[in-house]
């Protein structure tokens, strides 16, 4: 292929296009030359593929700069410097990106060679399964952190099929982080105890049948160590918030923390009176997020359910300090 490569590199002299390469993939744009203001709306990327694998940006972006305004374009590679016959191409607008497809699907590139050109999918969450009972929220991020860029949040489920103990959904913040994260999961990167952990991409059967699980009556929640707390029932006494802040702020004084910073939202309230938080803990210092879910139960006496998450989120992070 290296008369492709060499076309490659004379036609980025001629025309000063700069493409940057990393993690198995090279990069046009994002924002190219001359570019004002912020990136693109969603809706603006294409999916491209059936590409022959020795052809490169040279054929490729003049193309698809001929119907719209490019942002940005993307062709992942293979370790040998072909193309994995996929590409990604962000327009300015959706017009452009509608353009696109109406113009260049099933365009052919070469005689007996026509391409695919479609709306880009742009999933953001995968699923992380084969995860034993051991595996601690907190401790999969971190891990996480190192070895991939982008992520949102990790949450850890028991898992809805027989015979496997717990799977983690994982969110990024962009198709292009969360592609890229699978790609490092593949290959091995996470170092856990256990092996045949399996990667892939969170698919609407799985995200339904967890959304299930998540929705039914909370019986406990499980702790660092393996044990087992009961989530307080209607009338059962809390801890008073005032009490478990000043045990939190005294101990972060003493670690040379800075001072927690609480971040909680309700995100279910069942008929019963149960309603679901979701917390998370932010001290400067500290480098794991503390981020999970809690129960409570309005009972109309005593702390507000507001208060009630904040005390079961200053407990977990005075757990893991």
């Amino acid at each position: 292929n290296h008369q492709g490569k060499m076309a490659l590199l004379a036609w980025q002299e001629e025309t000063g296009i700069e493409l940057v390469q990393i993690n198995g993939q090279r990069r046009y744009g994002g924002p190219p030359p001359g570019w004002v203001g912020g990136p693109p709306p969603a809706g603006t990327e294409v999916y491209i593929a059936r590409l022959p694998q020795d052809i490169y940006e040279n054929t490729l972006i003049p193309l698809f700069q001929s119907v719209g305004m490019l942002y940005e374009f993307r062709l992942m590679l293979t370790f040998s410097g072909l193309n994995r016959g996929f590409a990604f191409a962000r327009y300015a607008s959706p017009q452009d990106a509608r353009r696109a497809i109406d113009s260049l699907h099933r365009y052919q590139l070469r005689p007996g060679c026509t391409i695919v050109v479609c709306w880009s999918t742009q999933k953001r969450e995968l699923v992380l399964s084969g995860l034993g009972m051991w595996v601690s929220q907190q401790e999969l991020e971190v891990r996480l952190q190192l070895v991939t860029e982008g992520i949102c949040s990790v949450t850890l489920h028991n898992s809805p099929y027989q015979g496997q103990a717990k799977l983690a959904v994982l969110k990024y913040k962009s198709h292009e982080a969360a592609a890229l994260a699978r790609k490092a999961l593949m290959e091995g990167n996470l170092r856990l105890r256990e092996a045949g952990i399996r990667v892939d991409w969170l698919d609407s059967q799985l995200k339904k049948k967890l959304q299930q699980l998540c929705e039914e009556e909370p019986l406990s929640i499980s702790v660092q160590g393996g044990n087992n707390l009961a989530v307080p029932g209607p009338g059962a006494p809390c801890l008073p918030l005032e009490d478990v802040l000043e045990c939190l702020n005294m101990l972060c004084g003493k670690l040379c923390l800075g001072k927690p910073v609480f971040l909680i939202k309700c995100v279910l309230v069942k008929p019963s009176g149960w309603q679901k938080f979701r917390y998370q803990v932010v001290i400067p210092g500290f480098q794991v997020l503390v981020t999970d879910f809690t129960w409570v139960f309005s009972d109309r006496h005593g702390p507000s359910e507001f208060n009630k998450a904040k005390v079961a989120a200053a407990l977990r992070t005075l757990q893991l300090l």
